[in-house]
């Protein structure tokens, strides 16, 4: 059922009101994180998400949030929705690896598929310049990394491969260049012109990737080099898989590109703890869409999973936190369609009967909700509206825009935001013939 709420606020339940406002706390500083931290325990999964990919607050009380996490619990590094290797750039670039950049502005600004924005900002920029600082003086195995969890670096992942078996296997380079030319002729739209031709012709460059990903495998432990630049060889295969597997099924439509993207995300995942060892704990940046858990949504009715919903069930309840972010009203980074430039756009206040109304009328504060025992009692069985922001926006279709939820099963908490404002980027400029990120969903 759906909670109903009026216009008035006088008529809303005071004991609605009350429930909320008494499992929660109000955010001001990053001193008022610390009950968060508290309960989020010993839990080595610690999901943070966010409502849009261009909201300045949701980024920085995530870093606030993911210091504390790596300065007083140990977390081995933040993954976030994001190409590999990109992100492994800033990895090893905060990590003081030689000849890994001057700076982290230098870094970012190498960012350029669309949307741009969502890591090559100034937020992020900051972030990393503390990570690089917090590493300075600690033993390789205890530096926080940060890696990317998406499957859209086709291109850039066989590119990055075959630099490294040129340096490393010449036998291995020649059937990294089989595979490579097997989807060169697709190259000038990416992923998309390859999806079209899989349609056509009973076509595919799936054997070839998943050859490739055999002879590396096979290989691997005749590499002599940094031990990341190794694993990151072999995640850049099993991208190149995963990726083929995804543009396939992208142009057919329904859930099973959605799965095969989240399902991935959630592999790499796996593969991060295992490589950071038995004692390993992860940070991982995602929109909400992809951190809640979906089985409290209506996305199981449509066949969907995300990365929320497999960490619970593949390492247990209580060893994931799941945090959820949204705002009342405020402003927001996105484009009016898919790889248009970036725009400053208004975010209307929510609406009527939403998630966000109902947390508005709780006094107009920021505040963190714990969703606790009381919550799923008084929530646990409500359908609510929740705000979900894409990289494609249109305010005046904002009713558009949202997600039913059971909220306190989605989530463990809520970091509410009253008013928020649009993120800074580095820079305008975007790669018009790479596939957008988190296309075709827009989260």
């Amino acid at each position: 059922m759906k909670i109903s709420l009026s216009e008035d606020r006088h008529l809303i339940s005071r004991e609605l009101i009350h429930t909320i406002t008494g499992n929660s706390v109000e955010l001001q500083s990053a001193e008022d994180l610390d009950q968060l931290i508290d309960q989020i325990g010993d839990a080595q999964y610690v999901l943070l998400g966010e409502a849009s990919h261009g909201t300045h607050e949701y980024y920085t009380w995530r870093s606030k949030i993911s210091k504390k996490l790596i300065a007083e619990k140990g977390f081995s590094f933040i993954a976030v929705e994001g190409d590999w290797p990109d992100c492994y750039r800033v990895n090893r670039y905060v990590k003081n690896y030689p000849d890994s950049g001057k700076s982290a502005f230098e870094v970012m600004h190498a960012f350029n598929r669309w949307p741009t924005w969502m890591w090559a900002n100034w937020e992020v920029v900051a972030l990393a310049e503390w990570m690089k600082k917090h590493n300075e003086n600690l033993p390789r195995g205890q530096k926080a990394g940060f890696y990317g969890l998406d499957v859209y670096s086709l291109w850039e992942s066989m590119e990055a491969i075959l630099k490294y078996l040129g340096k490393v296997d010449p036998q291995a380079l020649e059937i990294a260049k089989k595979a490579f030319q097997c989807f060169e002729p697709y190259s000038a739209e990416e992923g998309q012109a390859y999806a079209r031709a899989t349609m056509m012709v009973p076509f595919s460059c799936e054997r070839e990737v998943i050859d490739l990903l055999k002879e590396i495998r096979t290989r691997i432990s005749y590499y002599n080099t940094d031990h990341e630049a190794v694993f990151s060889a072999e995640q850049n295969a099993v991208i190149a898989v995963n990726a083929e597997k995804y543009y396939r099924t992208m142009v057919k439509g329904g859930p099973e590109s959605w799965n095969i993207r989240d399902r991935h995300m959630m592999d790499t995942l796996n593969r991060l703890m295992q490589f950071h060892g038995s004692h390993a704990k992860g940070i991982i940046w995602e929109h909400n869409t992809h951190i809640g858990d979906a089985r409290a949504t209506d996305m199981t009715a449509d066949g969907m999973v995300n990365v929320g919903q497999l960490v619970r069930e593949q390492h247990g309840d209580n060893n994931a936190f799941a945090v959820g972010f949204g705002s009342y009203k405020g402003t927001v980074i996105a484009g009016n369609n898919w790889g248009a430039d970036m725009r400053i756009l208004p975010l209307p206040e929510a609406a009527q009967g939403s998630w966000e109304y109902l947390l508005h009328l709780c006094g107009a504060k920021d505040r963190i909700v714990f969703m606790n025992d009381s919550m799923k009692k008084r929530f646990g069985s409500k359908m609510i509206k929740h705000r979900a922001v894409g990289v494609v926006y249109h305010p005046e279709y904002e009713h558009r825009n949202y997600v039913p939820s059971l909220m306190p099963l989605r989530y463990d908490a809520f970091v509410y935001l009253d008013e928020t404002k649009a993120l800074h980027p580095l820079h305008v400029a975007k790669d018009v013939h790479q596939i957008p990120e988190t296309y075709p969903f827009g989260v």
